[in-house]
């Protein structure tokens, strides 16, 4: 059957394959998506410089080189602004919409609250995006037509990865604000991890990820203030032998956050990046727990 997605944004998600995957390893860059078509634009009450504000800026392609050493990518074209990924699919925010919304929907999370369901209400800085009030309709067609031929695409590289190495590990790429961190924990660090508290990574990956990072020079949290959202939690299951871990990297590290642009330390930054993320793809099968590697 062919895949039915939104006519708007073509193709809505890129999937990124190496030649031959040599690492049980996904990546994912859900909210890379820089497409702004004229029928978003004319129902939003923002600039597209505003809109681009809740991007991970860049971040697809930051990552997009490591492909070539083993491991897929799957990064969405379409903006966050639009419809965020790494939400559940009906987290929606009653006051956005015309019409009541279905009674599966979970309108009273806290990020519904703060206007950040899977449809969102503001970006960064609590700017209001759409006009009017949608139609829960249109809701419904985001949803089937971009959330969930994302999500089995995603589903599918972490089960062909699973089995063809007998378990897969999720990395899941963000950006964050250099702002991010309140002043009462100090500076932004430049990298955060989240693997939600241990629940959904193995221990030995995780600290892997950080002591490599921190041997390429970034300064590195784990799980404060980002421990990981709904995919990090929603496809993480160590003991069934899938891992996920978020990624964070502080924007300011290189891009202009004001312009959104990329800025001069642009090529330090991805030379990094890309060595740390080389060298975990060529360790990741010595520190899954489960080391029975299908055969070829």
């Amino acid at each position: 059957m062919p895949l039915s997605t939104d006519p708007i944004f073509d193709p809505p998600f890129v999937v990124t394959e190496p030649v031959v995957q040599t690492a049980p390893v996904v990546l994912n860059a859900p909210h890379a998506g820089r497409c702004y078509p004229p029928e978003f634009l004319s129902q939003s009450r923002l600039s597209p410089l505003e809109l681009r504000r809740s991007e991970d800026a860049f971040v697809d392609l930051l990552v997009g080189p490591v492909t070539a050493l083993g491991a897929p990518m799957l990064h969405a074209t379409f903006p966050r602004a639009w419809l965020d990924l790494n939400r559940e699919p009906w987290e929606l925010d009653p006051k956005m919409f015309s019409g009541p919304l279905p009674a599966w929907a979970n309108t009273r999370s806290p990020r519904v609250s703060g206007g950040l369901g899977v449809i969102p209400r503001v970006v960064a800085e609590g700017q209001e995006i759409w006009r009017e009030r949608l139609s829960p309709e249109a809701a419904l067609r985001r949803i089937d037509t971009l959330y969930r031929p994302y999500h089995r695409a995603l589903r599918r590289l972490v089960a062909r990865t699973q089995e063809r190495f007998g378990a897969a590990v999720l990395v899941d790429c963000h950006s964050m604000p250099s702002s991010s961190t309140p002043r009462r924990f100090g500076p932004t660090p430049d990298i955060v991890l989240g693997d939600r508290f241990g629940s959904s990574c193995s221990g030995a990956l995780t600290a892997f990820l950080a002591m490599r990072f921190q041997e390429a020079g970034f300064d590195v949290a784990c799980n404060i203030p980002y421990a990981g959202g709904f995919i990090t939690e929603h496809y993480g299951a160590p003991l069934a032998g899938r891992h996920a871990i978020q990624i964070e990297i502080n924007r300011g590290l290189y891009m202009d956050e004001e312009t959104i642009t990329p800025a001069a330390g642009w090529d330090d930054v991805a030379a990094r990046l890309r060595a740390v993320l080389a060298d975990f793809l060529a360790a990741a099968p010595e520190l899954l727990p489960s080391r029975g590697l299908a055969a070829e």
